[in-house]
């Protein structure tokens, strides 16, 4: 059979399309009408045999998937709806003649089933210049020298070859490129700077003309976020599945992910129409760019303070809201928390003295700090003012780290993430002696030591530290349990770690040696994240978490929201830190407006003798004194118990998600680090808010009238 015509097609949509159809819908048929033909086929097989019916099964699919096309329901933004009664009949004519169709069409076995693809153009979506404002006349953009050809991967994971259009203004000399426009700042005339363009189909991951679809960083996203992917395990995956041997490479991977998210993340901060980066930079210049315009070393998630749900915001409640199935089952014993027996041999009245002895607390812990009363006062309702509300955030600290300079009490980044133990601050210290108090050159180039054979040996020692048997590893614990023992130090067989058995040196314990013979970590990952478990914000801790730089990061993430702050806030070490925060400014709003409690997990281990954790941060008194913090729910057979009102360990809920990329984060440069968890942080809140939605725990409008209501 010949092929058919353009002038057998333009026969066949004069005599069967009507007038009035889109040329989309008439395309659209003619496709559904080609796509069909394997039914119809079937139909003629089974129509072979002995005794078949006229109309098969096939042919009655075949029918219906005419229906279809020719439908006015059909809903596409290009297909714009016909008269009803004109598409029943053009599917009525178009099945009843379907056998001449096909032969009129020219389509039978040998007629493929793939159309030729139209050729993939790459050109900036933009008709005007930006830059070049002029309501009346605004500059057209023009061509930029001669189309490229370059390689894309399509959004079907196929290589194929496209060309690259660049638009220019003739005025301002700014260049269009499908996912950037670049420009030359007013009043310079030097270095060019780029914005990005935050819809863009495609992106360019090389420098040598690689562009890939967006829809692939998609399922780089959804990788990372399901699976934990990697930038060099992506690559990988995708040279598996894509059949051309064109190979993507771990570093244009790396590209991908920076430039996909480094949009996600401008545009969730509404920075993307005011940022700049140096034109055509680096992907490091990119993502250093990204970092220093959201948050440097922590942050403030973008959208978190506005976040609300039924699970972390509800309805203020007091004293006299207590119903009398309340009031009976609560304690009135202020020590006692909800949900857990109490701790016998943890309690101790306030009538008895405390213990003396060796192991008696501390007197700032055994008392309440003169900033403080006694018991926190009860929050009364004024007669005619709004009820409002409450909402709870968590936070803890995660041991996921990266490097920084060998030198203590540096907090720099290393200047070679590599190999390398400095900062550029204290690159001289490569060629002195790695333990600290020498200050002596090295002994030659390469060394880490001096001439010194008490410092060598001592380098070897701690060279070959963790280099044990299990025999060795159980004899050394066995050794520092009993050193535990003999001295002050009562930790229990729990909390035994094993720790470097390393000789003296000048009188110094080996733990105690100060030395650069390696990069130091920082010490933590400080989250913040509401009672649901969105997260809000984050911050690095270098050194310890002690409650100063915990107070430092809070006032971080909320100063540029000082009415989003919670009413409450839990924290495993919340007395610490109420502790710390009133004796430096007893009227901070983190104690007037605040109330710190220590998590549920945690506060069972807390010292039952601490009269400020135990009176102060109780999350969940059972004594009536913070309705916010109970509820009560009846069980199957009809007896009420008291619940605690929130999720105190969504904190470590969060940690145990950021697990799967501990080993990915601990080799990041401090760029990468800092970019890659305000990636993580935006990837977890949108999962939250996903089920929020899923599960109707929106705050509705009902919640808001009753915030708002005055009885």
């Amino acid at each position: 059979m010949l092929p058919p015509t353009v002038s057998i097609f333009l026969t066949f949509l004069q005599f069967y399309l009507p007038k009035e159809f889109s040329l989309q819908r008439a395309l659209y048929i003619t496709s559904a009408l080609i796509t069909a033909y394997p039914l119809f086929r079937l139909h003629q097989n089974q129509r072979r045999e002995p005794y078949q019916k006229q109309r098969t099964a096939w042919l009655t699919s075949l029918k219906e998937i005419i229906r279809e096309a020719c439908g006015s329901h059909h809903e596409h933004p290009d297909f714009p709806p016909e008269h009803p009664d004109v598409s029943v009949e053009v599917a009525s004519k178009l099945s009843g003649e379907i056998d001449s169709l096909y032969r009129i069409l020219g389509i039978d076995d040998t007629t493929s089933m793939n159309f030729p693809e139209p050729p993939i153009l790459l050109c900036t979506v933009r008709l005007h210049c930006v830059f070049c404002a002029d309501n009346f006349h605004p500059r057209t953009l023009r061509r930029y020298k001669k189309p490229m050809t370059v390689r894309v991967l399509d959004r079907d994971f196929n290589w194929k070859t496209a060309t690259l259009f660049v638009a220019y203004c003739i005025k301002c000399e700014s260049e269009y490129y499908p996912d950037r426009i670049t420009y030359r700042p007013p009043g310079t005339s030097f270095q060019r700077k780029q914005r990005l363009e935050s819809d863009a189909n495609y992106l360019r991951v090389s420098k040598h003309g690689v562009w890939i679809h967006r829809r692939i960083a998609v399922a780089q996203e959804k990788a990372l976020l399901r699976f934990h992917v990697g930038w060099s395990t992506f690559s990988e995956w995708l040279n598996d599945i894509v059949p051309t041997k064109t190979a993507i490479t771990a570093r244009q991977s790396q590209r991908l992910y920076q430039e996909h998210f480094s949009r996600r993340l401008l545009s969730a901060h509404d920075l993307i129409e005011e940022f700049a980066v140096p034109a055509h930079s680096t992907a490091n210049v990119l993502s250093e760019s990204v970092r220093d315009a959201i948050g440097k070393n922590g942050g403030v998630v973008a959208g978190a303070m506005d976040h609300g749900c039924l699970d972390c915001t509800h309805l203020k409640r007091y004293h006299s809201d207590l119903n009398d199935i309340e009031l009976g089952v609560l304690s009135g014993d202020e020590e006692a928390i909800v949900g857990i027996e109490p701790q016998h041999s943890q309690v101790h009245s306030d009538t008895e003295p405390l213990m003396e002895g060796p192991h008696s607390p501390a007197p700032e812990v055994a008392t309440i700090p003169s900033g403080l009363a006694r018991f926190p006062a009860q929050q009364q309702r004024i007669p005619g003012s709004k009820r409002g509300y409450v909402r709870m955030a968590v936070m803890d600290g995660k041991t996921i780290t990266h490097r920084i300079c060998a030198v203590k009490e540096c907090e720099n980044p290393l200047t070679n993430y590599r190999n390398g133990r400095f900062c550029k601050h204290h690159l001289d210290r490569s060629d002195l002696c790695g333990i600290a108090s020498c200050g002596l050159h090295v002994s030659e180039p390469g060394a880490l030591t001096c001439a010194s054979a008490t410092h060598k040996m001592w380098y070897q020692k701690y060279l070959t530290r963790f280099r044990l048997s299990f025999t060795g590893v159980r004899r050394i614990i066995r050794r520092q349990e009993n050193q535990a023992n003999t001295s002050n130090n009562h930790s229990g067989p729990g909390d035994t770690r094993i720790r470097p058995d390393l000789p003296e040196l000048d009188g110094i314990l080996g733990m105690d040696v100060e030395h650069t013979f390696r990069a130091r970590t920082t010490y933590c990952l400080q989250t913040v994240q509401w009672a649901c478990g969105c997260p809000v914000g984050w911050g690095k801790v270098f050194v310890g978490e002690t409650p100063s730089r915990v107070w430092r990061i809070l006032d971080a993430i909320w100063a540029d929201y000082p009415d989003h702050r919670p009413s409450f806030l839990a924290y495993d070490d919340a007395c610490s830190l109420l502790r710390h925060i009133v004796t430096q400014d007893r009227n901070n709003l983190w104690i007037t407006g605040t109330k710190l409690i220590v998590d549920a997990w945690h506060y069972i281990n807390h010292q039952a003798t601490d009269l400020l954790c135990r009176v102060w941060c109780n999350p969940a008194p059972s004594n009536s004194s913070q309705p916010d913090l109970i509820t009560v729910q009846t069980d199957e057979q009809g007896h009420p118990h008291l619940t605690r009102a929130f999720n105190t360990e969504t904190a470590e809920q969060l940690n145990a998600w950021l697990n799967g990329f501990e080993a990915q984060l601990r080799q990041m440069s401090d760029v990468n680090y800092d970019f890659c968890v305000h990636v993580l942080m935006m990837l977890y809140k949108e999962e939250v808010e996903r089920k929020v939605s899923k599960r109707s725990r929106e705050l509705d409008e009902i919640f808001w009238a009753s915030v708002n209501s005055t009885e």
